[in-house]
């Protein structure tokens, strides 16, 4: 982290204090995360504070958390048995649980300040609340208008005082939030030109499902650890 962006980050923390953690990052870029009640006064800070100056929201999107950490197989031989949400998984189309776990979705925004030539990351998480929702920031950041929309259509977070919250890459007719971790990646429908009936249809898709990992990991001499950066001689 270079010492401009230490030197905002110890501004963040005077101002804000425990409102904002600080999360580590392996890639030299500050992202703080905080909760989503305290969101729409933090926003309006960066904004509006000249020590900040966060006038652009580059980008809105959503996370989900589920199965994080995850392998797609438990297993290094070729057996029928022991590998995990590769098979084993269900696919959900709608959740109908009362509750989701409190850090599986999260919303993260990306802010530009071209005052001071800075970056900054946010991120909320959505809570226990079926649907997951947080507020609009569309009332601080005009350009956040198509971007919460997309993460309203693809993982169905919806944002509270949106003025105009509806899909925007999927039809009208949509069926399910396909960025999902839980939702099928061949989908649950396909659509067809049915001749008897003279227009478009949608029938059950016909695409078997498969995972795209390898199921085996393969141990030969390409992997061992004695050869590794070793040089001829």
């Amino acid at each position: 982290m270079s010492d401009r962006y230490e030197k905002l980050a110890a501004r963040i923390d005077e101002r804000f204090g425990e409102q904002m953690k600080r999360v580590s990052s392996t890639c030299g870029e500050l992202t703080y995360e905080l909760a989503k009640g305290d969101l729409i006064e933090i926003a309006t800070a960066l904004r509006n504070e000249a020590d900040f100056g966060f006038e652009m929201l580059m980008d809105v999107c959503g996370v989900d958390y589920l199965h994080f950490g995850m392998d797609e197989w438990n297993t290094s031989d070729a057996s029928g048995t022991g590998f995990s949400r590769g098979v084993e998984m269900m696919p959900v189309i709608l959740d109908e649980s009362d509750e989701f776990d409190a850090r599986r979705f999260a919303v993260v925004y990306h802010l530009l300040s071209l005052q001071h030539n800075f970056r900054l990351r946010l991120r909320v998480f959505t809570g226990t609340e079926n649907p997951p929702i947080v507020r609009s920031v569309v009332d601080i950041w005009n350009s956040a208008n198509w971007f919460e929309r997309e993460a309203f259509d693809l993982f169905g977070i919806l944002f509270e005082g949106h003025p105009d919250l509806r899909r925007i890459l999927t039809d009208y007719g949509f069926i399910g939030h396909p960025f999902r971790k839980d939702f099928p990646l061949i989908g649950n429908v396909e659509v067809i030109y049915d001749a008897d009936k003279g227009r478009v249809a949608y029938q059950p898709v016909s695409i078997e499902p498969r995972t795209l990992v390898p199921r085996v990991i393969r141990d030969d001499n390409r992997y061992s650890a004695d050869l590794k950066d070793r040089t001829d001689g």
